[in-house]
């Protein structure tokens, strides 16, 4: 069954970006710090668990912020699979090296039923605060796939900022600790 699945690296006080998200500072200001988990050399663990998760992904959701800061540092999709961009505005496939960028101006549930026909009975990532929480609230992630970076950033974006008031349950199914960061896998329930 394919899953749709939240993949965010947070800092301990929830934060998945600094403050000042812009083209310039794609994580915001200070929040490159989140991921050095992925650019560290050291640490086989690190390096064997997110080759995992990019052994997941059939396809991805993001949302048109995500999209515009990130486009220029990854310069393709942000993994080499077919990319939904959840906008407002219309407009054509972006066919990059490795996959498309496909522009749902229709709303997350379309965009998520969109990328599981594409995903090849593989997984859908989602990337992005907002287009995470629209999915939590409207009952859509399967999954949540945290690595919780040991830093407290004190402002930025929240990954679970506005979800509403419904307590969600999660069952916790995997932990694996890092010198870099703790790898946190839930199942919404």
């Amino acid at each position: 069954m394919v899953k749709v699945v939240a993949s965010f690296t947070m800092s301990l006080d929830g934060f998945i970006a600094g403050p000042n998200i812009s083209r310039d500072h794609a994580m915001g200001e200070g929040g490159e710090r989140l991921h050095q988990w992925l650019f560290d050399d050291e640490s086989d663990m690190d390096r064997k668990m997110a080759q995992e998760m990019s052994g997941r992904v059939g396809a991805v959701v993001l949302g048109k912020r995500t999209f515009d800061v990130g486009l220029q540092h990854w310069g393709d999709t942000p993994f080499p699979a077919p990319s939904f961009v959840v906008t407002r505005e219309k407009r054509d496939p972006l066919q990059m090296k490795s996959a498309a960028f496909t522009f749902v101006d229709s709303g997350v549930e379309n965009a998520v039923a969109q990328a599981k026909m594409a995903a090849g009975g593989k997984d859908v990532v989602v990337m992005g605060a907002n287009v995470a929480q629209q999915l939590l609230t409207a009952g859509l992630v399967d999954e949540f796939v945290l690595q919780l970076a040991p830093v407290l950033l004190g402002q930025g974006s929240r990954l679970f900022e506005g979800i509403g008031k419904n307590q969600i349950e999660l069952k916790c199914t995997r932990v694996v600790k890092s010198p870099l960061v703790t790898h946190l896998r839930y199942e919404v329930i």
